[in-house]
């Protein structure tokens, strides 16, 4: 913690130095894994997967080394490997209790400590400069205890909400299927590019700064997929990097389709509502007006998300290409069906994103009270 404040009597400030040390891990390859029945192998962003040895035995704190997720940490008491991307406490130089300290360890963002590079990594030195808190055993064991019972309650309200919110993403693609299902019993089937054209971008060099200096030229990747609708770009390029990268700017209205990415974003659907370029990591798919409605087209992809994902081809990371866009079908009625088909679906859609947004703003609310819940337990006013 950077700035120190005032603790209750009986409490004292003390350096993470002064309380424990840390080590890395041991490196595994990924090869080396199995599929289950092994102890759970954690790394800088979690579990990595199952390893048929452990490394470490119960009731450690363990802290995420390398990674977008670096600095986080986790209290685990079971045998686990730990790869070298995590650090794990190796040696308590004074009695604390262990959930006490993990909890504090949480609460400090230890992330904020790690370098500025694509790849972040926190180092030991950064940690143990850092200041702890410290009550007596006794209040520590009890700040704990109304800590977990507090927590406790929070955390089934925050399941709740986010139960709410996926039974209105369930409902809503539920509706999805129903509605398809009638017209692909009703209109005979086109392909994607027979009322469209399919494209994609280019990243242009990030070593070359005439590309993005004082760049005024909307460009986007993949992450613009995790929106229903694409309002700001992630990033500016040059007049001369659409010229010698040979970068399209696309209109509004131009569907998106995430074409690889890791996690739940390949196969994600979004709607440009600004003109941009974009890199090769999304099809773009622009629609003849005189054919077909974008919206329409952009409900169907909606519906076909898990079927899409599992057309993509490839080793460890499978991707899409333009040719199964392309190639995708979908029942295609008149214009009039197509708009009727969209304005229903739109309105269905506006309630459930309400719905959600506000289970949303409840999640966030708790979240922010367990913040302010923890901020005084380190301040002796629990």
């Amino acid at each position: 913690m950077s700035e120190l404040y005032e603790l209750p009597t009986g409490w004292e400030w003390k350096k993470l130095k002064d309380i424990f040390k840390m080590k890395s891990g041991d490196f595994l390859p990924k090869k080396n894994m199995i599929e289950n029945g092994g102890y759970y192998v954690y790394g800088g962003n979690g579990i990595n997967g199952e390893y048929n040895q452990f490394n470490l035995s119960g009731d450690n704190i363990i802290i995420g080394r390398v990674g977008a997720l670096c600095g986080n940490v986790r209290y685990i008491d079971s045998k686990i490997w730990i790869t070298d991307n995590a650090f794990y406490i190796s040696e308590y130089m004074t009695n604390i209790n262990r959930k006490y300290l993990s909890i504090f360890l949480s609460y400090t963002n230890l992330g904020k400590t790690a370098n500025q590079a694509a790849q972040p990594v926190i180092s030991n030195k950064g940690i143990l400069k850092l200041l702890i808190p410290i009550p007596s055993l006794l209040e520590q064991k009890r700040i704990v205890s109304k800590l977990d019972n507090l927590f406790e309650k929070i955390d089934k309200s925050i399941a709740l909400h986010q139960r709410n919110i996926d039974e209105a993403d369930v409902f809503m693609g539920s509706v999805l299927n129903d509605v398809f299902g009638e017209l692909e019993e009703k209109y005979n089937l086109k392909t994607i590019e027979t009322f469209s054209k399919v494209g994609t971008g280019v990243t242009p060099l990030k070593s070359k700064t005439q590309y993005y200096e004082n760049g005024n030229i909307n460009w986007i990747t993949s992450k613009a997929t995790n929106f229903d609708f694409v309002y700001d770009c992630e990033q500016l390029v040059t007049d001369t990097a659409i010229s010698e990268c040979r970068l399209k700017i696309f209109p509004v209205g131009t569907i998106i389709v995430a074409l690889y990415g890791q996690g739940k974003t390949r196969g994600q659907v979004s709607e440009l509502m600004i003109e941009t370029a974009t890199n090769q990591a999304i099809a773009t798919i622009v629609v003849d007006d005189n054919l077909a409605v974008n919206r329409y087209l952009k409900y169907f992809l909606k519906k076909s998300y898990l079927d899409l994902r599992r057309k993509a081809s490839g080793g460890t990371q499978p991707n899409l290409n333009l040719t199964i866009i392309k190639n995708i079908e979908l029942p295609l009625p008149f214009l009039n069906i197509q708009q009727k088909t969209v304005t229903y679906l739109d309105k269905i859609s506006k309630k459930t994103e309400k719905l959600k947004q506000v289970q949303k703003e409840k999640m966030q609310s708790l979240v922010a009270l367990k913040a302010s819940i923890l901020d005084q337990a380190f301040k002796g006013k629990l």
